[in-house]
């Protein structure tokens, strides 16, 4: 990845960590799927009506809708709504990073690097330290949803790149008109008008506020801009580049959610966080550039050099004004 890149995939780790912090919050007042999909709705409406449908093939983008959109929520937002720690399922979900790769292999038979191969074994060593020290028997099953998450993640990974929109914004935009449907008509079902109604009318209170925030910054922040620089990066290269740096999420979503909601890391997580960062770098900093060496004179000449460089010559009488040359 050229330098000037790396930032942008750094700011996409930032602005989706925070994210979790947000998800919780709206999760306080509405039901996990009916909140994934009241998501995607209100992102999708407008973009029906003022954005133009991006060029691409409509199985890359109903990929990425129920991979990316849809998938990845279902398992997010119903893990943390069962009690899953916003900043450990910050972590955890980036199980998608290895996962991409993986596909990526199988699917788009990309290469691996030994070097991308050791930062990532590196970066996953790190996320089995944290879950090791949080994961207990009891949190098994929202543990699972949230792996399942980062799973439906990868393959949105990989139908965004296939889709290698000449607009990476729109079909970012466009991808939210796909989750809605499948989102909301499993929150009926599942969760029933028993569980929406109520909350619905909790949201128009004053106090619902955070909610909301939560939500506006989900949709603005965590799916606009963070998705469509992520889009546009893979685009431009090969899911192993990357993918990798979505492991830099959790070091992030853990420090939000430690300032905001009070959760204190342990002694492992902070030493998994370091392996995480460590590995994301290895497997992305390429070698520094090297300049150009100077051109090798042939043998002959550099002879004339030392031996020109040995004996000096005698002055010479100045040059003729009229030839121009002090040859």
């Amino acid at each position: 990845m050229k330098p000037r890149h790396i930032p942008l995939a750094v700011l996409v780790a930032v602005l989706w960590g925070v994210n979790f912090t947000a998800i919780a919050a709206t999760l306080s007042v509405f039901p996990p799927l009916c909140a994934a999909g009241l998501r995607f709705l209100l992102l999708a409406i407008p973009t029906v009506l003022l954005v133009p449908r991006p060029q691409v093939r409509f199985r890359w983008l109903l990929g990425y809708g129920l991979g990316f959109g849809t998938a990845q929520f279902v398992g997010l937002y119903l893990g943390m709504a069962a009690g899953f720690p916003a900043g450990l399922a910050s972590l955890v979900l980036q199980s998608s990073a290895p996962f991409t790769v993986l596909l990526g292999g199988l699917l788009l038979r990309e290469r691996l690097s030994a070097r991308q191969g050791v930062g990532i074994a590196v970066a996953v060593g790190g996320l089995a330290t944290v879950g090791a020290s949080r994961a207990g028997v009891d949190a098994w099953w929202p543990f699972a949803l949230v792996v399942l998450g980062g799973l439906g993640w990868a393959f949105g990974n990989l139908a965004s790149r296939q889709a290698r929109a000449p607009r990476p914004l729109h079909l970012t935009l466009w991808m939210s008109v796909v989750p809605p449907v499948p989102l909301l008509s499993a929150s009926v079902l599942l969760e029933g008008p028993d569980r929406i109604l109520p909350a619905v009318a909790t949201s128009l209170t004053a106090a619902a506020w955070p909610a909301w925030a939560g939500m506006a910054y989900t949709i603005l922040l965590g799916t606009v801009l963070g998705s469509g620089v992520w889009v546009w990066l893979m685009s431009r290269y090969p899911a192993g580049v990357v993918a990798p740096f979505s492991m830099l999420v959790p070091v992030f979503g853990m420090a939000t959610a430690a300032v905001v909601l009070g959760e204190r890391p342990v002694a492992l997580e902070i030493v998994g966080g370091v392996l995480v960062v460590v590995g994301v770098l290895g497997a992305n900093l390429g070698r520094l550039p090297r300049f150009p060496r100077a051109p090798r004179l042939p043998r002959q000449l550099s002879r004339v050099g030392s031996r020109s460089s040995s004996s000096p010559e005698p002055p010479r009488p100045p040059a003729c004004p009229s030839t121009g040359s002090a040859a």
